[in-house]
């Protein structure tokens, strides 16, 4: 089965991008003063095609699944640690829990291919592919066809979500290997630039992840297609992520991009369609080693660095009130004209 991402328009429009500036700079402010919040705001109005771009509480999706690469040891977790953070997911315990309840934003859990039988369950979506990916340094991690339903899935989430502003975090023990084995891939960077502590390995843990990504590389050199990559040396929560962030793009979203795993997802997406970069509000820049220099290769200006490196989309909710004031200023905020203030000469 193939892939057909669904098509996004790019932002870009000159007259509506002029007219957010002059309406940015005719706020009562000295021109630029709020620094990061205006490009922002201007971005958020080219997205919505608005001057005066409203934003409904965000929902933050957690997409989850195993890898069948933790068996190489490549995390400082076992295995089982996936499903049961679910569990914690579900009952309301984990950071994203306490964060997403102090901040008004809803949480929704995807179940991609955890390995586990879970159920029926309140607040979690069970969209598994299979029951974890296969070990990217022995086999491929998905077959084409599997890799191509999780993006699929990840699209049909997008066509099913009201939301206008979705952010993107995951679980899933051992991730951050296909995460680096794909930045690898798509940017050519050394493996040992792209592959970090994860959930804390020491210095000869992370030299034993290198060996082992570099092993599953040259396994599946000739995977060079994004389809190809993304099936070879990805995850099936990776790829259904990818999938709904270019669902969320060609359905005019504002898309929060969480941290190092999120970030990777987003290189992939990007490789099937480069336009759903300009959709996306990277939240922070986190602690896990190659994390700032894929943010710079997607021309990413990170809100936040605070340090982080959890996941589970955290860093979406604790950037949203920044998101949300740049477009409440930009709504709400008086201009010089209507307050009756003297404009600089």
């Amino acid at each position: 089965m193939p892939f057909n991402s669904p098509p996004i328009t790019p932002t870009r429009d000159d007259t509506l991008s002029l007219r957010l500036r002059q309406r940015i700079d005719g706020k009562t402010k000295p021109r630029g003063s709020l620094g990061r919040l205006e490009s922002l705001a201007q971005q958020i109005g080219m997205i919505r095609r608005t001057l005066a771009p409203t934003l409904s509480a965000p929902v933050v999706y957690v997409f989850a699944a195993d890898h069948g690469v933790a068996n190489e040891g490549v995390s400082a977790y076992p295995q089982d640690v996936t499903w049961q953070m679910v569990e914690n997911f579900l009952a309301g315990g984990a950071a994203i829990n306490v964060l997403a309840r102090q901040q008004g934003v809803r949480l929704q859990v995807v179940d991609a291919g955890v390995k586990h039988d879970f159920g029926v369950r309140d607040g979690l979506l069970n969209r598994k592919i299979r029951a974890a990916s296969g070990n990217l340094a022995s086999e491929p991690a998905m077959t084409l066809v599997e890799c191509a339903q999780a993006l699929q899935a990840g699209v049909d989430l997008m066509a099913q979500e009201d939301s206008i502003v979705v952010g993107f975090g995951e679980m899933g023990i051992a991730n951050t290997t296909p995460a680096a084995a794909l930045m690898h891939r798509f940017t050519g960077l050394a493996v040992a630039e792209c592959v970090g502590a994860g959930t804390g390995l020491d210095a000869a843990g992370v030299r034993h992840k290198v060996s082992v990504i570099e092993r599953a590389v040259r396994l599946h050199a000739a995977a060079s297609v994004p389809l190809q990559a993304l099936a070879a040396l990805g995850g099936l929560e990776i790829a259904m992520m990818a999938g709904a962030m270019l669902g969320a793009a060609s359905r005019r979203k504002v898309l929060l991009i969480d941290g190092f795993i999120a970030t990777a997802a987003l290189l992939a997406a990007s490789r099937f369609d480069v336009n759903v970069l300009d959709y996306c509000v990277f939240c922070h820049q986190s602690q896990e080693r190659g994390h700032a220099r894929l943010l710079q290769i997607l021309g990413g200006e990170p809100l936040l660095a605070l340090g982080l490196r959890l996941g589970e989309g955290t860093g979406c909710v604790l950037a949203w009130p920044l998101v949300q004031a740049a477009a409440a200023f930009l709504c709400e905020m008086a201009s010089f004209e209507g307050a009756g203030v003297s404009d600089q000469a």
